[in-house]
């Protein structure tokens, strides 16, 4: 039986994380949830799986929470310090890092030192402090199991071949909604219309970011520290069937792909159950019905969120704390009505082109980074 921490337990990840848990009850229980604010899902969570915490970060929801489930065992904890003692509960196994930001960056450190592996599906954790996660995760023997589609087929297709045969990793990208427009075209495109993913479902910010490509970005800073290859040896292909999820191609020319439906529940249940391959419900891919798969070059003079994220990952530093900061302010503003579309591209190269550069930052001085991206931009 694993026991399991959840957080960010009422996202897309979270909910899809507890859908495994409902069909696996004899191998997997729930330890802890948490979340932001949502009171209402939280505690439909805790009545069905029964948690021993269940942390809200918002201080309000956390009292009306611990008001409406006062008949239940579950404890109720709130804020930063509710999530860390979540997160380093004992009687653990392995945390779900689901969160949204770099609010999971300080939890996952916690869980990490109290000896559990790590789901990993927040992408702020490696792309702000892999130089610091990586590390940590090593000297404690804790595995980092990712659980984006793209790193969980590079983990996959990496049981193929040793590290040293690499040659370079093929990162696949749906292209968003947006794929094949030119730059005036996204001028006047609507968040309403950027959120119309055409194969995924996510959460809002993370659908944007596919819209730019912002999301391809960070994923090349995470599989730079999650699978120790530079950044140069990670290519970036278009491939807008999203059933390819991506490659490794070693030394030899091979390649090595995963390949599936558009599904997040089989990578959230192979991290889960690594290295055992679990049977899993749901439709299976057909080859015959897909037909044809394509592939196309990114354009990244028009999806310029792709060409400044690398520049970011190449850069190191702070410089992707200062990317991704500025990234999120920017989305925040695009879901407001407040910016156009491209102008989320202008606020990213303004603060990388402004806030001050640190070469080797402390877990500290990456939330002092953001904190000073946010401040320049007025946030």
């Amino acid at each position: 039986m694993k026991r399991l921490i959840i957080l960010g337990s009422t996202g897309s990840i979270g909910t899809q994380t507890l859908d495994i848990v409902r069909e696996n009850k004899t191998a997997l229980s729930v330890a802890a949830v948490a979340a932001g604010h949502n009171v209402e899902l939280t505690e439909k969570q805790i009545r069905e799986f029964s948690p021993q915490i269940a942390v809200l970060y918002d201080e309000k929801a956390a009292a009306e929470l611990k008001s409406r489930v006062a008949d239940t065992k579950c404890r109720v904890l709130a804020g930063m310090e509710g999530l860390i003692e979540a997160a380093s509960m004992p009687d653990a196994d392995i945390a779900v890092g689901a969160m949204v930001g770099m609010i999971g960056i300080r939890p996952t450190i916690a869980a990490i030192e109290a000896g559990h592996d790590i789901a990993l599906a927040n992408k702020e954790t490696l792309v702000c402090a892999g130089h610091v996660i990586m590390p940590l995760a090593k000297k404690h023997g804790v595995r980092i199991l990712p659980v984006d589609s793209e790193h969980s087929a590079i983990f996959q297709s990496l049981r193929s071949g040793e590290h040293e045969e690499i040659e370079k990793i093929l990162l696949t990208a749906s292209g968003g909604p947006f794929r094949g427009k030119k730059i005036e075209e996204l001028e006047n495109m609507t968040a309403a219309e950027a959120l119309r993913h055409p194969n995924w479902d996510m959460g809002p910010k993370v659908t944007i970011d596919s819209s730019t490509l912002v999301n391809k970005g960070l994923e090349i800073m995470e599989a730079h520290w999650l699978f120790d290859v530079p950044v140069d040896d990670i290519e970036v292909y278009v491939h807008p069937q999203s059933i390819v999820h991506s490659a490794v191609q070693y030394r030899d020319g091979a390649v090595i792909a995963q390949l599936g439906v558009p599904d997040m529940h089989l990578p959230i249940q192979y991290a889960l159950f690594y290295p055992e391959r679990r049977s899993l419900g749901g439709k299976r891919l057909d080859l015959f019905e897909t037909a044809s798969l394509t592939f196309e070059k990114p354009d990244m003079d028009t999806f310029k969120g792709l060409s400044l994220a690398v520049r970011a990952a190449k850069r190191g530093g702070n410089m992707p704390t200062i990317f991704n900061a500025a990234n999120e302010a920017a989305v925040r503003r695009f879901l407001k009505d407040e910016i156009s579309f491209a102008g989320i591209y202008d606020i990213i190269e303004d603060a990388m082109e402004h806030v001050s550069y640190s070469e080797d930052p402390s877990a500290e001085e990456v939330f002092a980074t953001e904190k000073e991206t946010l401040e320049y931009l007025g946030c």
